[in-house]
């Protein structure tokens, strides 16, 4: 029906006659002579309708916002000094020959250009959200990202296969979305937290490099970067190490970066410990653009009189340090603010120091209610550590060690970033490896795994496990970028004794591990290679190079907050044969219907 996208239309077809199909995004009628701006997924393209054609021209009188429209007509050059210098299609126009309304439209709920549109109204009418030139621009991004992975992966001989969607329930760190079998009455399939199992099952099979570009469901608190269902580039190999993975994987994000948004990121990648990450920036996935960074001073406030640091300095907790260069200026109210956030990480609180005379380290040099109960020997070791001058400030955390690097961490990336202590750079992306194999579940007094109890320990560290398994590192690592983390994996374990070990490390005995586990266990043994992997969160990666706020901006048809679909009213209730077909009965409706009988 058309012989061009609207977009694409530019100087070099003038004097051609082309054939437009869109939508009318806006309609304008200057004494006389109309104007149309056609839009279509490429762009928009200026139509003028002359009244010297009648017919044409009574048809565009009538066109409203929003109405399909074919558009035939002769392309020329705008008038000096009316081009548009932010349309591809601003030096030209169409003069319209022939104009027919393929579909007319009612008055949308909102105009698409309209700013300040709250989240349910977009998500509710979603369709015509989706109209709008910023989710068209972003929903075209994440297309070009799937296909540079994609091409990517090709031209380095993996193989797209899918694995099932109805899988068996395992733990995976987070609640399954569960599927009632109507043929095994009682019996439930789970929607899988990722192929995990599926993909070691194929490196054993002999597909040594595998991808796939697949949904992924967890039944799991939502936040802006958290979607029930979401998009993850999964990909296995067999007979490399994890340098060679992290090698491979790193080349992939920089050609993907380069094709999709013509960025070049750095060569190499830098790479940094858990450790180290965790004692800098308090975070496994650092935003390396901020620079400031928190100081180790546990041991220097284990003796002072003040027990919110001493307390934690003397039990197994962190006291931390965050210096702020030229802080002192911040009033109190900024201060309180601070202190409230730090709360939503379960800080109690957040002292602080108001450096103003750094060469007196007392009360009248330091400013703070906290001084007075620190020893000089302490103050002098805090100075030191933070490189504070005169005229910064120096926030402290002190709690369990989880509590004050998530508190600490948030607060050095939110001071950062409103305050400009960033290096200006767009792109910092960073390895993070030497992962703990394990951690403790304080709730349930016992360990865990960090990652997944697939994931290899590292050479000769495999004795730990059953002697001290706090100690015992991973062959795991991370990609992170900009304070995101972009994609996670780890070398697996191939040998099944392994695998037993790192079970009997969580408290996994062998009728357990045979009921959940015993396919891939069976499989182990029959020869599995080296393997490892490494999965990349599209949305994720989308929504950073689009700079959106929430991954829902880069989604076709997100979820709520509340897990919910505006536009489809779902999760919704099922009449009662679906439900006896599948042997269900609803706890609750059936009690509400017993205390209705009984009124």
């Amino acid at each position: 029906m058309r012989t061009h996208y609207c977009g694409e239309v530019n100087a070099s077809h003038v004097d051609q006659i082309v054939t437009l199909c869109g939508w009318s995004h806006r309609r304008r009628d200057h004494g006389g002579v109309i104007f149309i701006d056609l839009r279509d997924r490429e762009g928009l393209a200026q139509v003028v309708c002359d009244p010297d054609r009648p017919e044409m021209f009574k048809v565009a009188e009538d066109v409203r916002n929003e109405y399909v429209l074919k558009v035939t007509g002769k392309v020329r050059r705008r008038p000096a000094g009316t081009e548009n210098a932010n349309l591809a299609s601003g030096e030209i126009e169409i003069l319209c020959h022939e104009l027919e309304v393929l579909n007319a439209a009612v008055t949308p709920p909102f105009q698409l250009d309209e700013d300040n549109l709250s989240e349910n109204v977009r998500l509710t009418h979603r369709v015509i959200d989706l109209r709008r030139p910023q989710m068209q621009k972003n929903l075209m991004l994440r297309y070009k990202v799937a296909m540079a992975f994609r091409r990517f992966l090709d031209d380095k001989g993996f193989i797209d296969i899918e694995t099932p969607m109805l899988t068996k329930s395992t733990p995976e760190g987070a609640r399954d979305y569960l599927v009632p079998s109507r043929v095994h009455p009682g019996q439930f399939f789970a929607l899988p937290q990722s192929p995990q199992l599926f993909k070691q099952l194929l490196m054993v099979a002999g597909f040594d490099r595998y991808y796939q570009i697949t949904k992924c469901f967890r039944d799991e608190d939502l936040r802006a970067d958290r979607q029930p269902e979401f998009t993850q580039v999964d990909i296995e190999t067999s007979f490399l190490t994890e340098e060679q993975i992290t090698s491979l994987m790193e080349e992939m994000i920089r050609s993907v970066f380069n094709t999709a948004l013509g960025v070049d990121l750095p060569n190499p990648f830098p790479r940094m410990t858990y450790a180290e990450a965790m004692g800098r920036y308090g975070s496994d996935k650092p935003d390396l653009r901020v620079t400031l960074e928190l100081t180790e001073i546990t041991d220097a406030v284990a003796d002072v009189a003040f027990k919110v640091f001493s307390g934690p300095a003397t039990s197994g907790g962190r006291v931390a340090a965050l210096r702020i260069p030229g802080g002192a200026t911040l009033t109190r109210g900024e201060i309180d603010g601070y202190t409230e956030f730090v709360k939503i990480y379960g800080a109690r609180g957040l002292a602080y120091i108001k450096v103003n005379d750094v060469s007196k380290l007392n009360e009248e040099g330091l400013q703070s209610p906290i001084v007075k109960n620190l020893h000089e020997a302490a103050l002098k070791t805090i100075i030191a550590r933070t490189g504070a001058q005169s005229g910064d400030l120096i926030f402290f955390g002190a709690d369990k060690t989880k509590v004050v690097n998530d508190a600490l961490g948030a607060l050095r990336s939110k001071i950062g970033h409103e305050k400009g202590y960033v290096n200006g750079k767009a792109w910092e992306p960073l390895w993070v490896v030497d992962f703990p194999m394990f951690e403790y579940d304080e709730e349930n007094k016992r360990w865990s795994a960090c990652h997944h109890p697939f994931t290899s320990p590292k050479d000769g560290h495999e004795v730990l496990m059953a002697t001290d398994p706090g100690k015992c590192l991973a062959k795991a690592y991370d990609l992170a970028l900009n304070g995101w983390e972009m994609g996670g994996g780890s070398v697996r374990i191939h040998r099944a004794e392994v695998q037993e070990k790192v079970f009997q490390a969580l408290g996994i005995g062998p009728d357990e591990q045979q009921a959940k586990f015993g396919f891939l266990l069976d499989a182990l043994k029959y020869g599995a290679p080296p393997h490892g992997g490494l999965a990349f969160g599209l949305d994720r990666i989308v929504t950073m190079m689009a700079g959106a706020e929430s991954i829902r901006d880069v989604i076709a048809f997100p979820k709520t907050q509340r897990a919910q679909c505006l536009l489809t009213d779902a999760p919704s209730d099922v009449d009662e044969k679906q439900l006896r077909e599948l042997h269900i009965r609803l706890r609750q409706k059936v009690e509400t219907q017993v205390e209705v009988g009984k009124g």
